[in-house]
Parts: structure tokens; sequence; C-alpha cells
């Protein structure tokens, strides 16, 4: 309860025009922010994003009202400016292309231990590859309590907070994604 309280300390010093203030609570959560975008775009462009959300949160600070915790308020600007990243990168063209005769560097090892055959390595690609397209099938309220449960490791408390909703809701929604990529993977584990 005290760390909400400094939170709330900071944020109205911040809204009363307190740079320091908000570059307090930029140090302190600026790693989960960056760890939380680079699930979405990759490590590569997180700390780009994870700026952009700092920024965003600056802008937007005057309309911060309390009702959840600033950190629920700064992880939904942070998924919001990753979507928009994504968004923006699907539009432009590939600005890296491997050359054909790189293409061999990358990846390689040495020796294949017991564990990583090929045959162990597609099956591992497929499974992600599956999960990957189940949970972007999934209704957004499932897809969103997944990835805030399994990615991000909030608690159903957290996630109930920051989806608005009672966390029985929250329970189902993650019992019902679940049960999704089960069957979906299946076929694959028989």
């Amino acid at each position: 309860m005290a760390e909400s309280s400094t939170d709330d300390q900071l944020v109205q010093r911040a809204q009363a025009g307190d740079e320091r203030a908000f570059e307090l609570l930029v140090r302190k959560y600026q790693y989960k922010i960056i760890q939380l975008v680079s699930r979405l775009v990759g490590e590569a462009d997180a700390p780009d994003v994870a700026q952009e959300t700092f920024i965003r949160a600056w802008r937007a600070l005057g309309g911060f009202r309390g009702q959840s915790q600033f950190y629920t308020w700064l992880y939904r600007i942070g998924i919001n400016t990753a979507k928009n990243a994504l968004v923006s990168r699907a539009r432009r063209p590939a600005d890296q292309d491997i050359d054909i005769a790189d293409a061999e560097l990358y990846g390689h090892t040495d020796h294949l231990s017991d564990v990583e055959t090929p045959e162990a390595r597609l099956l591992t690609d497929e499974i992600q590859q599956q999960v990957t397209q189940t949970i972007n099938a999934l209704p957004p309220d499932l897809r969103k309590a997944i990835v805030l449960r399994e990615l991000d490791g909030l608690s159903y408390e957290e996630i109930a907070e920051a989806m608005d909703c009672p966390i029985g809701t929250v329970r189902s929604r993650i019992f019902r994604a679940r049960e999704a990529i089960d069957s979906a993977l299946k076929p694959l584990l028989s």
C-alpha cells in the first residue's frame, strides 16, 4: 500500500509540473515497461517503444484521475504504444535482408545435444507457432487475459484491475483461453 501512496504523491507532483517527480516514476517503471513491450515488438525496438510510452504518459498525465494504480494506467499506454508500433512496422518494407551466403551463419552451432535434434526443434517451433496462432485467434478479452497472466505474470487481481472486470471473469477468461490452446496443441502432441 505504501508503494501505491508513493506513486500517488509522485503523480500529483508531476501533474503540478514537477518533472523530477515524473522522472522518478520513469526510473521506477522503466525496466518493467521495456520488458512488457519487448514481448510484443522485440528487444531491438523495446527501448524506443518504452520511451514513446513515457512520452505519451507525460502528455496524458493531466487526464490521469487515480481510478486505477499508476502502473496499470502506464501498462495500458505501453500496450497501445506497442500495438501502434507493430502496425507501423507492418506498413513499411523490411529494412534489412539476410544475404543467402550469410544465412548459414545464423543459428549455427558446432554440435547438437541429444535434446536438440532437428525433430525436437521442429516440434518446438510448431508448438510455439500453434500457441501464437491460437492466442492471436482468441477473442480480444480472452487474448488480453491470457497474455497478462502468462506472459506478463500479473496476478488475477492486477488483471481484474487492468481489464476493469471482476476476478471471477478473469479466471473464466484465462480458463477458456487455456482450453483453446490445449485443444489446438492436442494434434501436435499425440
